[in-house]
């Protein structure tokens, strides 16, 4: 007769199993929230949402004019890069970001990107990034007010590609949606009750 092992408390249901894929599955927006968290806990301003919305929008631009989705990825922490070597060089953060757009849509123009997907993406980034600068430029108060919204507006983005599946890989624009929205619409209540 052979031994059958008893069962034991480390055995993992099939359907605990499941919930563990799933969960792993959702890693996007488990990174999208604790990088809003992270941001409103270390006292956001207008600034720091103005950067977010425009490193957002860079990513969607570099991934429609390089014709790779993985680029959107790389597109985040080389845009947080640019903002640090443009406070290092006394240049405003905006200005590089604006010469690395110009760059992208050349790029994608000499790449033979297709305009329909660089055009709405260099008009969103003037877009959210126009406003985010003017957000820089208010008063701290309306100025967080103002650059809550755009990001949380930048939100709406994220879900229309994310629902369409294009420009950017959906675990990106989930990542984008659960960084936007909550940390947008976080900061407008702060700034609606500050």
């Amino acid at each position: 007769m052979a031994d059958t092992p008893l069962p034991t408390s480390d055995a993992v249901s099939p359907r605990e199993s499941g919930r563990a894929r799933g969960l792993l599955r959702r890693w996007p927006s488990a990174v999208g929230v604790a990088s809003a968290a992270l941001l409103f806990l270390l006292g956001p301003d207008g600034d720091t949402l103005a950067i977010t919305v425009v490193i957002a929008a860079l990513c969607y631009l570099s991934a429609a004019a390089l014709g790779r989705r993985w680029v959107a990825w790389v597109a985040v922490p080389a845009g947080g890069l640019l903002v640090t070597a443009a406070a290092f060089a006394g240049v405003p953060w905006w200005a590089v970001m604006a010469v690395a757009a110009v760059a992208l849509v050349v790029a994608g123009l000499a790449v033979g990107a297709a305009g329909r997907a660089v055009t709405p993406q260099a008009v969103a980034l003037v877009a959210y990034g126009g406003g985010a600068v003017v957000a820089t430029l208010a008063d701290p108060r309306p100025g967080l007010l103002l650059a809550g919204v755009v990001l949380a507006l930048h939100g709406v983005w994220d879900v229309v590609h994310y629902r369409r599946d294009v420009v950017v890989s959906r675990p990106l624009a989930e990542f984008c949606v659960l960084l936007d929205v909550p940390l947008g619409l976080a900061c407008v209540l702060l700034a609606l009750l500050g």
